[in-house]
């Protein structure tokens, strides 16, 4: 059964398509607000408290928030160069368990990189930048 208050449009009787949507040239991007100075220093310091973790945490701050806070971008980098170092002392220590002293070099990357990730919060929480002692600082 067909609705008689439909007018065809159309005299073969079918209805028109539907109107397309307008053309875009991309998907819609919308710059995200600056970080106030409160939480610039707040994701700058959790960016090296994240190293704790391992690098992501350290990553995944710089590339969210690097454009929205010069403390947190500066901080995160810093971070991230240290945990990529961390990692490459871990592939070391990994290449010399076969001559037994990599199991004592893993635990003592471990423990540099728990303990300078904590020192440099608690640095970066203070609106301080850190700059740690060792790092290849592979993102400048």
């Amino acid at each position: 059964m067909t609705d008689p208050n439909v007018q065809p449009s159309d005299p073969t009787g079918q209805t028109p398509p539907p109107p397309a949507a307008p053309a875009t040239s991309g998907p819609a991007t919308h710059a995200a607000p600056p970080l106030t100075p409160e939480q610039d220093v707040q994701w700058g310091s959790f960016a090296h408290l994240g190293g704790v973790l391992g690098f992501l945490p350290s990553l995944i701050i710089w590339l969210v928030f690097k454009d929205r806070g010069a403390f947190t971008n500066t901080e995160a980098k810093e971070a991230l160069n240290f945990q990529i170092t961390l990692v490459f002392g871990y592939i070391i220590s990994a290449i010399l368990v076969v001559v037994f002293i990599g199991a004592l070099l893993t635990w003592v990357v471990w423990i540099v990189g728990v303990v300078f990730s904590i020192i440099a919060f608690l640095q970066a929480k203070d609106g301080k930048h850190y700059r740690y002692p060792f790092a290849i600082r592979l993102i400048k």
